[in-house]
């Protein structure tokens, strides 16, 4: 897979992003089974567990565009290694079935598969399929 216009669009949206607490942007791609790309940002707030992730805002704008089944994420951040989804984000990304997640800065680009992320995410705190 070629990541390169992933990420392109992530890093684009991150500077689109509301931080004014923290100052730390971050973007994320995410490109759906149909081809069509979505893209979030994060969007701060003063009670920071208010605070949506970019992926979590990709996937809300796909969704909202009834869009539910996905291929990939891209998130990008400027920082000294790749940065890595939140566990709320990889919950979310995995309930949703994104099966590969690529984690970039400025210099750095490293693949993982969901399954690696979050391991046995399917099984939810009921111990249950989904």
């Amino acid at each position: 897979m070629n990541w390169d216009h992933l990420v392109e669009l992530a890093w684009k949206t991150r500077l689109n992003a509301h931080a004014p607490y923290s100052r730390f942007q971050v973007g994320a791609a995410l490109l759906a089974s149909d081809g069509r790309v979505f893209t979030g940002c994060n969007v701060e707030n003063l009670s920071y567990g208010l605070t949506m992730c970019a992926e979590r805002v990709a996937i809300g704008a796909a969704v909202a565009a009834g869009v539910t089944r996905f291929e990939a994420v891209a998130v990008v951040a400027d920082t000294g290694v790749p940065i890595s989804p939140c566990g709320a984000c990889r919950q979310v990304l995995a309930e949703f079935g994104v099966p590969r997640v690529l984690l970039a800065n400025r210099t750095e680009r490293m693949e993982f598969t969901m399954e690696a992320l979050l391991p046995r995410a399917s099984a939810g705190i009921l111990d249950r399929a989904l």
